[in-house]
């Protein structure tokens, strides 16, 4: 299975969403990099479930557990090893649909490929093993940090209702990591109206990335969009990604979506920093779209394990969106790409200089 991420700055994990808990090792770190558990605690606490209106019941605290790879406060350059335990699983929650594949889910093609499936929500394809990332991610995150790379993630659009305005900094601190605190109520009354109604809603996520040096990304199957596209896809719910202009780019003139260079720099941003596959300096800026969560409180048709039609209403507990959580997870993912590519561009330069 592909549990492994990244070529020089890798993370590794394991586990599922009803065992024991869930970890994971970060290989490629390097030395010197001031890191606690306090300071990737951070980072996790964004994610946890149980918070906000749209959010699971499901109380996990999240906390996580060094292992290895850290001496008094700093990273010793060799394996960072963690540890998260799970604390309010339910397992119960799924037996009655343990011989029955639910609509939007793994159950059918993982049973089809291993033949055999972690009916207890999902196992390893549950979105609790995006937990992992996120710890990779906070690590990633102080690596950068030494570079002078900052990393933003907040949501663009909730249920179809797009923000008018992007205020990134404050979205930290609003529900849903709204980069717009004026559309916040109207997404919460679109929450409030699909969860009575036993649906679930999907939504839009950009991240931005400021002082990404020029040069990250390698010619021809390396390119910078495509392992942050590659990186974003990778999260369960994420069903399309936009570098820039994205999908509005085909609507738009070339002299339009170009991006004219001046003396003192490009003049526009349609690019989202990236040309031929290599950051150009400006803010790299990326979008992912996020489906609606699978399970659903309304009858569905499917089948089950002997291929018979049956209808199913699934309960348990489960988001209604996967925002806000899956927000720390994409930026997550973002950090490493570029922590990973970072690493590589720099031991390119090491070699060429000396």
């Amino acid at each position: 299975m592909g549990d492994t991420f990244g070529r020089f700055f890798t993370l590794t994990t394991f586990g599922e969403s009803h065992g024991p808990g869930l970890g994971g090792v970060v290989q490629g770190c390097p030395a010197g990099i001031p890191l606690s558990e306090e300071i990737i605690q951070k980072e996790l606490d964004k994610r946890k479930p149980g918070q906000g209106i749209s959010s699971t019941t499901r109380k996990e605290k999240d906390r996580v557990r060094l292992l290895s790879g850290v001496f008094e406060g700093k990273t010793t350059g060799t394996a960072i090893g963690f540890y998260i335990a799970n604390e309010d699983q339910r397992s119960r929650d799924y037996s009655k649909i343990k011989d029955v594949f639910r609509p939007g889910h793994g159950d059918y093609t993982y049973t089809q490929k291993f033949g055999i499936r972690d009916y207890r929500g999902g196992g390893r394809s549950s979105g609790r093993e995006t937990v992992s990332r996120v710890v990779g991610g906070a690590i990633a995150q102080e690596v950068l940090r030494t570079r002078g790379i900052h990393v933003f993630a907040y949501t663009v659009e909730l249920g179809g209702i797009s923000v008018e305005i992007k205020d990134i900094r404050a979205a930290e601190t609003l529900p849903f990591f709204s980069a717009d605190k004026n559309v916040v109520p109207r997404w919460e009354q679109r929450v409030k109206e699909v969860r009575a109604d036993g649906d679930t809603l999907g939504g839009i996520v950009e991240i931005m990335a400021t002082g990404v040096p020029v040069g990250l990304g390698e010619p021809v199957f390396d390119k910078l969009d495509a392992r942050l596209a590659y990186a974003l896809m990778s999260v369960g719910a994420v069903k399309g990604v936009e570098i820039g202009q994205g999908f509005q780019a085909p609507r738009l003139l070339g002299s339009e979506n170009n991006d004219p260079i001046t003396p003192d720099g490009f003049a526009s941003n349609n690019s989202g920093g990236i040309l031929a596959g290599i950051s150009s300096g400006q803010p790299i800026i990326c979008r992912a779209a996020v489906k609606p969560i699978p399970s659903i409180a309304k009858p569905q048709q499917t089948i089950n394990k002997d291929n018979q039609p049956v209808e199913i209403n699934i309960g348990g507990r489960h988001d209604i969106c996967a925002i806000p959580r899956i927000v720390p997870v994409l930026k997550a993912m973002v950090l490493m790409t570029l922590a990973d590519m970072l690493l590589l561009h720099e031991a390119r330069r090491r070699w060429v200089s000396g």
